[in-house]
């Protein structure tokens, strides 16, 4: 009976056990925290150790799994977290303070704040009880005053390295600032060495931008006119899609091409290879100058021989399109005058005719350039004194940097004052520096002209059966100067080399240094035609 009585008790005790768990597992589970799951990763990948967004969600997930947690919604986020307002970091806290959940599953703290705002609108919302829990794989965490002081270490570690990581990048950055090197991707007709951390010449692409540099400093191309002609010869920007007029317009206000580079508006001195000289880049800029006043209105045309000549009676040349020919006239601003109109395809055979007129013997040329060679072998050997005394100046102009740095440093001078007067000394030093370059490199400069002429000549054949009206017109301005169009004639002062080159017949007897002194005199186009 007793045995029947313990069997009768011990089967009531055991469902009133049973319907206990039940119930206690229903609530338990109506009491079950709720998480969000949160990924981020920075936009610069400053803390490159970190998973990628993809890999933390996978993380997260298992670990959500193992731990039977309860997971409400996924937020991922592509953004530094060293400045407060990532959008949806505050829409998650938002949610948490409107009861939508009760806690945050992340990586690491680090993932939810690096500054001091954010981590400490989290230790806020614990304290009040709005968030829960926090749970991380790679960090313990209980809401106890232990554990908040721990979180609250875990944001000061964040904040600090990022602090740190700033310090480091600036402290890199003025090491290569030191030594001449730039700190940032390199410009067009440059790529980034990775190897080394340099700045080299782009071998595709930096003859391209030397020869963009060389047209737009003879005044003769507009910008729009070098964008099209460089698209076309296949000049491309980094990611290989054809330019656009305010990148051909940066590139040509950019020192960085002639070994200078400014850096948060100071001007530094570069160790990487110039594309163009100094004075090249200066001459640039003045016509950039000049273009900007002279162009206050937009013209419908772009005539090839406008502002180039002038009446005989001193007015301007103004052009027309008639019947689809462009026509050349005194704009008659100064009252009557008697001359005609004139066609530009007269006036492009009277410009063939002057240009045939210079070809020379590509043997004779030649010729002439190894005499100049010759006498350049000469002269390289008596120019190294000459190189000292520039060297000598720009020694005392290393010297005068450094005590501008001292008197800088020590806060007798200002912060603008000092830029200012550093620049000035760096293009003073760029100059000297090309000058002695050029010195060691060609000796004494008064065999350079007469090169250039002479590699002129060589392209006279070329300009001459060609067809491009800016190459003329361009050609036309290097043999010759003060052009008049008188009686529909083309007249011009031209330069002396140049009537060395229309007698050919001299340049047989031609000897290295010799003054042939002939006086400059007025061309008519009209009597070579003849």
């Amino acid at each position: 009976i007793s045995h029947s009585f313990f069997a009768k008790n011990l089967m009531f005790y055991l469902s009133v056990a049973e319907g206990n768990a039940q119930k206690q597992t229903f609530f338990s589970h109506q009491d079950m925290p709720k998480y969000f799951l949160y990924a981020r990763k920075s936009t610069g990948e400053e803390d490159r150790q970190v998973l990628s967004i993809e890999a933390q969600l996978a993380e997260l997930r298992e670990f959500a799994k193992a731990e039977k947690l309860e997971i409400v919604d996924s937020l991922c986020e592509s953004k530094t977290a060293k400045e407060p307002g990532r959008t949806k970091f505050g829409e998650m806290l938002d949610k948490i303070e409107h009861g939508q959940a009760d806690g945050i599953i992340a990586w690491h703290p680090d993932r939810l704040a690096r500054n001091s705002i954010d981590g400490g609108k989290i230790i806020y919302l614990v304290d009040t009880g709005k968030i829960k829990s926090l749970k991380f794989p790679t960090f313990w965490f209980e809401s106890t005053p232990q554990g908040k002081f721990m979180l609250n270490i875990a944001f000061g570690q964040s904040k600090y390295f990022v602090d740190n990581l700033s310090e480091n990048v600036k402290r890199g950055f003025r090491q290569k600032l030191r030594r001449g090197e730039y700190p940032g991707a390199a410009p067009l007709g440059y790529i980034n060495n990775l190897r080394n951390h340099s700045i080299e010449l782009d071998k595709n692409k930096h003859k391209l931008v030397k020869k963009l540099f060389e047209l737009y400093s003879t005044g003769e191309y507009t910008l729009d006119q070098l964008t099209a002609k460089f698209n076309e010869l296949g000049l491309t920007n980094q990611w290989n899609r054809p330019l656009i007029l305010s990148v051909i317009h940066r590139l040509l206000k950019n020192p960085f091409y002639c070994g200078l580079f400014r850096f948060k508006g100071e001007i530094y001195e570069g160790t990487h290879e110039p594309i163009i000289t100094k004075s090249l880049f200066e001459k640039i800029q003045g016509v950039m100058v000049k273009r900007g006043k002279n162009h206050k209105r937009k013209t419908a045309h772009n005539f090839a021989f406008t502002g180039l000549m002038k009446c005989s009676c001193g007015c301007a040349i103004t052009a027309e399109i008639k019947k689809g020919h462009t026509y050349y006239r005194c704009t008659k601003k100064k009252g009557h005058c008697d001359s005609k109109y004139v066609r530009e395809e007269d006036l492009t055979l009277q410009l063939r005719n002057i240009f045939q007129k210079g070809i020379i013997k590509d043997d004779w040329l030649e010729e002439i350039l190894l005499k100049l060679d010759e006498e350049q072998k000469q002269e390289l050997q008596s120019s190294s004194a000459f190189a000292d005394s520039f060297k000598k100046e720009f020694s005392l102009i290393d010297n005068k940097l450094d005590k501008l740095l001292d008197s800088h440093l020590e806060g007798t001078i200002e912060k603008q004052d000092y830029i200012k007067k550093k620049e000035q000394f760096i293009n003073q030093k760029k100059d000297i520096e090309e000058k002695i370059k050029e010195i060691k490199s060609k000796g004494n400069n008064w065999l350079e002209p007469i090169r250039d002429f002479i590699l002129l000549l060589k392209q006279t054949k070329k300009v001459a059966m060609g067809d491009n009206l800016l190459e003329s017109r361009a050609f036309l301005k290097k043999i010759g100067s003060n052009f008049i169009l008188k009686d529909k004639k083309l007249e011009f002062l031209a330069k002396n080399e140049w009537e060395i080159a229309a007698q050919s017949a001299g340049f047989c007897d031609w000897q290295g240094g010799k003054d042939l002194n002939l006086q400059p005199c007025f061309w008519r186009t009209g009597a070579l035609a003849n």
